[in-house]
């Protein structure tokens, strides 16, 4: 049996359930009905689904210890392709007004590109990237080569 390369959900552990929630919905991400308020908020994107879960359930339900404070790096990000550099720009503002904390500001890359960084309330990083050399289909995914 093979496994399908394939992201379908990527879930993060929050502290606070509600709070992350509004955090992504001042965003202008659509949040699914199939949500559960305060269990579990799906809101659907170009690509997966991204679902908010209490990072103490999740633990509980994998059977692991919980984690340290949410201010640790936990060797994960998640990236935002964009179509320009200014619309990093432009992204990296929204989620700071939105509570997100800048990491760093959009700026030109080694290899070419333009990107920055931020966490969002719970200290996830995310990384808001154009990239020339992948431009975008309609749904906003990068077309590899």
């Amino acid at each position: 049996m093979s496994v399908p390369a394939r992201v379908s959900l990527a879930t993060l552990g929050v502290a606070d359930v509600v709070r992350a929630t509004e955090f992504y919905e001042s965003l202008g991400w659509r949040l699914s009905p199939a949500s559960v308020p305060g269990v579990v908020s799906f809101f659907h994107t170009a690509g997966g689904l991204l679902s908010l879960v209490s990072a103490d359930d999740i633990a509980t339900d994998a059977g692991l210890p919980p984690r340290s404070p949410a201010a640790d790096f936990r060797g994960t990000m998640l990236a935002i392709n964009v179509e320009s550099p200014a619309a990093v720009d432009e992204a990296l503002r929204t989620v700071v007004r939105a509570g997100a904390t800048l990491v760093k500001a959009g700026g030109t890359a080694e290899w070419g590109g333009y990107l920055g960084y931020f966490t969002d309330p719970d200290g996830h990083l995310w990384e808001i990237t154009y990239n020339p050399a992948w431009p975008l289909d309609d749904a906003g995914i990068p077309r590899l080569p």
